[in-house]
C-alpha cells in the first residue's frame, strides 16, 4: 500500500483518477448495454434485411463484421475518452491544484515568520473566496505580530525610565551624593508606585483582551454615579484651575452595569481631560438618552486631537505626542481598558475633535436596563 501513498497525497492524481473512473464506468455501462441489447436489435434488423434481400448467405458475415465494428468503435471511444481525461485533468489541476499549492507555499512562509505573504487569485469562485479569506487571515496575523512587537517595545520603554530613576537615586545614596532624607526616599517610592500601576494596568489589559473581567451587574441610576466620579476629582481640578461642569438631567433611565467598572471608565476619561486641559479651561460631563441608549460624554477645551490620530486613540500605548514625557501621563493603556470595559457592557466608545487646540469629546454608550 505504501507504493500508492504519493498518488493519494497529490490532488492532481486524485483528479485524474476520478475522471478515469468516470470514463471506465461510462464505457463499461455502454459496453454492457451494447452486449445485452445489441443481439436482439441486430437479429430483428437482420431478419428485416433478409426478407428484403431474399437470402441468408451473407447474413452471418454481415453480423460478424457488424459486431467487430461496434467493438472497434467502443475501443476507439474509450481511448479518446482517456486522452480527454488526461487533458481535462491537466487543465483542472492547473486551475485548482496550482492555487492550492500557492496557498500552501504562502502558509509555510508565514509559519516561518514571513508575514507579508499574500496570494493573488482572480475570479469570484470558491477559490477566489478561499484566497480572500487566506489573505485576511495573513493580514490579521501580521497585525497581531506587529502589535506584539510594539507591545514588547512599549513595555520595555515604560519600565526603563522608572528603573533608571530608581537606580540613579540608589547609586547617589550609596556614593553619598544624595542625602538620605525623606524627600529622596519619596522619589524612589513615587517611581515604585508608577511601576506597580503599570503592572496593574497590564494585568487589567490582559484580562480585558481575553474577556476574563467579571462583571457584577446591577440596575443603577447613572446620575448619582456620574456625580460621584466627578466629585472624586473635583479637588484635582481646583488645584490646576480647570473648571469641571456637569450637565446631567435630574432623571435618567436605569442602566444595568458594574458600577466599579463604569466608575473606572469615568475616572479615566475625566483624568485625561484634566491632564490635557490648561488652567482656566473647562471640562464638561454630559449624559442624555438617545435611541434606547444612555450616552455619556466628557468634553474639554484642551489641546485637541488631529484627525489622523482619532482612529488610534484606543490602541494600547498609543500617544498623540510621542515626545511627551511619560511622567506627565499614565501608562498609555487607560483608554484601551476603557474600550474593553464599555464593550463588555454592550456599549460603544469613540472620540471626536475639531482639531488641534480646539478641545475634544470622548463619548460612550450604555444599553438601558
Amino acid at each position: 500500500m505504501k507504493r500508492f501513498t504519493p498518488f493519494r497525497q497529490r490532488l492532481a492524481w486524485k483528479l485524474f483518477l476520478s475522471y478515469l473512473v468516470i470514463i471506465v464506468v461510462g464505457v463499461t455501462v455502454l459496453a454492457v448495454t451494447a452486449v445485452l441489447n445489441a443481439p436482439t436489435a441486430l437479429d430483428r434488423h437482420m431478419a428485416d434485411m433478409q426478407s428484403m434481400m431474399g437470402g441468408t448467405a451473407m447474413m452471418g458475415d454481415l453480423r460478424d463484421n457488424f459486431v467487430v465494428a461496434v467493438n472497434e468503435v467502443l475501443a476507439v471511444a474509450a481511448a479518446a475518452a482517456v486522452i480527454a481525461a488526461v487533458i481535462v485533468s491537466i487543465f483542472t489541476a492547473r486551475r485548482i491544484v496550482g492555487p492550492v499549492r500557492a496557498m500552501t507555499d504562502a502558509s509555510q512562509q508565514i509559519a516561518n515568520g514571513d508575514y507579508h505573504q499574500r496570494v493573488h487569485m482572480p475570479g469570484e469562485d470558491e477559490l477566489g473566496v478561499l484566497a480572500h479569506s487566506f489573505n485576511q487571515m495573513a493580514e490579521t496575523i501580521e497585525q497581531t505580530e506587529q502589535r506584539r512587537v510594539e507591545l514588547l517595545g512599549n513595555v520595555a520603554h515604560e519600565l526603563r525610565q522608572p528603573l533608571s530613576s530608581i537606580r540613579s537615586t540608589m547609586e547617589g545614596l550609596v556614593d553619598g551624593v544624595l542625602p538620605a532624607e525623606p524627600a529622596t526616599f519619596l522619589s524612589v517610592q513615587h517611581e515604585v508606585t508608577r511601576l506597580q500601576r503599570l503592572v496593574h494596568d497590564l494585568e487589567e489589559l490582559s484580562r480585558a483582551e481575553a474577556g476574563q473581567i467579571p462583571l457584577e451587574l446591577h440596575s443603577v441610576d447613572p446620575g448619582p454615579l456620574i456625580r460621584t466620579a466627578a466629585d472624586r476629582l473635583q479637588m484635582q481640578y481646583e488645584d490646576k484651575g480647570v473648571h469641571l461642569q456637569e450637565e446631567i438631567p435630574p432623571t435618567l433611565p436605569t442602566v444595568r452595569i458594574d458600577t466599579a467598572r463604569i466608575t473606572q471608565v469615568l475616572m479615566n476619561l475625566l483624568g485625561n481631560a484634566l491632564q490635557y486641559t490648561p488652567a482656566n479651561g473647562f471640562v464638561t460631563i454630559k449624559a442624555w438618552m438617545e435611541a434606547q441608549e444612555l450616552l455619556i460624554a466628557v468634553h474639554d477645551t484642551g489641546v485637541g486631537i488631529s484627525a489622523e490620530h482619532l482612529p488610534h486613540l484606543f490602541e494600547r500605548f498609543y500617544r498623540v505626542d510621542r515626545s511627551r514625557s511619560r511622567a506627565g501621563g499614565g501608562s498609555g493603556i487607560g483608554l484601551t481598558i476603557s474600550k474593553y470595559l464599555v464593550e463588555a457592557h454592550g456599549g460603544r466608545i469613540w472620540a471626536d475633535s475639531p482639531g488641534v487646540g480646539q478641545g475634544s469629546t470622548f463619548t460612550f454608550t450604555l444599553p438601558l436596563a
